[in-house]
């Protein structure tokens, strides 16, 4: 049987950390900053989860720290996924290290607010941003103007 944490989701909707609102609200660039946008064709594809997890893969090889790929790549696939059934798609995939942490921030084109679902065991959908809770030291959401919001996750290393 599976058992799933049931914190309460503080976080949610919370200001990013300084470094990273800097960068996110402030349009100030990161010394490690890697960016992917998702055409807007095939933005609301299950493919561009497959092609947003390739991306982890290459930049978090290149900045030398695959050993973090693979939650890297399982927080992307939910904020991805996020997007596209309740942002009405993916813009963007932006991966940031900054000393310990790695940032993974998905743009919508929406400004709804995600929600943690409470969906049972056997919910087929649902636990996504409960998942990425339980990896992640931190988590929110950020809508910088217009009819878009970033939502970000942070891994630490």
């Amino acid at each position: 049987m599976t058992t799933f944490d049931a914190r309460p989701q503080a976080v949610i909707g919370s200001r990013p950390p300084g470094w990273l609102s800097s960068i996110l609200l402030d349009g100030h660039a990161g010394a490690c900053d890697a960016v992917f946008p998702f055409h807007q064709r095939t933005a609301l594809e299950p493919a561009c989860v497959a092609t947003a997890r390739k991306f982890v893969d290459q930049t978090l090889g290149s900045w030398g720290v695959l050993e973090f790929a693979f939650d890297a790549q399982l927080v992307v696939s939910e904020l991805v996924t996020n997007a596209m059934r309740h942002g009405g798609g993916a813009v963007q995939l932006r991966l940031l290290s900054y000393q310990t942490q790695l940032a993974c921030v998905v743009t919508d084109h929406s400004r709804s607010v995600p929600m943690a679902s409470t969906a049972d065991v056997y919910a087929e959908f649902g636990r996504g941003l409960r998942l990425i809770d339980a990896l992640c030291s931190t988590w929110g959401w950020v809508s910088p103007g217009g009819a878009r919001k970033q939502v970000w996750a942070i891994l630490a290393c």
